[in-house]
């Protein structure tokens, strides 16, 4: 059934300035359940390639976070090459289309991958947390927390 309505021009352009997701999956889904205020505070079109890139990863990072048990973290496979998997401890952007990723690799060696926002690909996985913590460390709610704090402004 198509959408006939006829919209003003200001619903249209409220319409496309809206974020647009969507996901279907075989299992649960890993729904984002919304996206939070400060993420549509500011519109899209105002807002650096890395900044809605770091701030639409933030929140799958702290999903799929939602759904590990007590004995495993986030970490990130990558791609290219035979570099590995890094255990996520930080993430950052820089305007206008870098992000970074601030970790350790699985010998424990402090790692940083500097990417463009127009290579981005970021395959989430979920390792056994390190033996000598005490708890899982949950990075996405980290993240999140800080960009609820964070209005955009520097």
């Amino acid at each position: 059934m198509s959408d006939d309505a006829i919209k003003t021009a200001a619903e249209a352009l409220e319409a496309s300035a809206l974020p647009r997701k969507v996901d279907v999956h075989t299992t649960d889904p890993a729904d984002l359940d919304g996206l939070p205020a400060t993420m549509s505070a500011k519109p899209v079109d105002q807002k650096s390639p890395a900044e809605w890139a770091y701030q639409r990863l933030v929140l799958y990072i702290k999903k799929f976070e939602e759904h590990l048990d007590a004995e495993h973290e986030v970490a990130m496979g990558m791609t290219g090459g035979d570099v590995g998997v890094m255990r996520i401890e930080g993430m950052g952007f820089f305007d206008p289309d870098i992000l970074t990723f601030y970790g350790s690799d699985m010998s424990g060696a402090r790692t940083q991958l500097i990417q463009h926002v127009s290579q981005l690909n970021v395959m989430l996985r979920a390792l056994p947390k390190a033996p000598e913590e005490e708890t899982a460390r949950r990075i996405g709610f980290r993240l999140s927390e800080e960009m609820e704090r964070d209005t955009g402004e520097a």
